[in-house]
């Protein structure tokens, strides 16, 4: 079972907003043999965290529009919202696994990894690697270098429906989606025509 989680980084997400929400979303199952896609993405998780240190990015917060004094009033507590996106994950896996995707991983997994060990009284529903990252994916199918595999670079059968709007619960799912289809697709026969170069 693979559980989407984009916050927000140059594209999508950036880690001092990381501190303010966390947005994940069931984005498919694998048995080893057959891939299943929901019928949409509508099991999600969504919660906007109290601030934990006084070190942000104002330029981040404008990107989203979260409004960081609002958050630290009404935000909820990390504890609280980690615990219950832990809980969510085992709600929905059932007896399976839950693996993280992410676009790129490396970033959203550190510090998810982090939160969840560090304020959830579950610990990591992922313990500490069952993650898949969608960049290496598309890298390894496309042909390309890592470095190429940005998601600008992403064919256009490959790309998200809907516009990015910086808000973490849209990015999930456009995350969710950008990993069906490349884990879906099959590489060699829409081969990206840099990758023959």
């Amino acid at each position: 079972m693979f559980i989407s989680q984009p916050m927000w980084r140059p594209t999508v997400r950036y880690p001092a907003l990381s501190r303010f929400f966390r947005a994940l979303v069931f984005a498919g199952t694998f048995d080893g043999q057959r891939f299943t896609v929901p019928q949409n993405y509508q099991q999600s998780f969504y919660r906007e965290l109290k601030p934990i240190s006084d070190d942000f990015e104002p330029d981040a917060l404008r990107v989203n529009g979260l409004d960081r004094d609002k958050l630290l009033v009404e935000g909820e507590r990390p504890e609280a919202a980690m615990t219950e996106a832990a809980q969510w994950v085992k709600g929905i896996i059932g007896h399976g696994k839950p693996i993280l995707v992410a676009y790129p991983l490396s970033f959203d997994w550190s510090w998810l990894y982090w939160y969840f060990t560090k304020f959830s009284a579950l610990g990591s529903p992922f313990n500490h690697s069952l993650c898949f990252d969608i960049k290496t994916a598309f890298a390894v199918k496309a042909g390309v270098p890592i470095s190429e595999a940005g998601k600008s670079k992403l064919l256009p059968s490959l790309r998200p429906r809907n516009r990015h709007t910086h808000h973490a619960l849209d990015d999930a799912v456009e995350q969710a989606e950008i990993f069906a289809r490349v884990f879906q697709w099959e590489g060699n026969r829409e081969r990206n025509p840099r990758a023959a170069t």
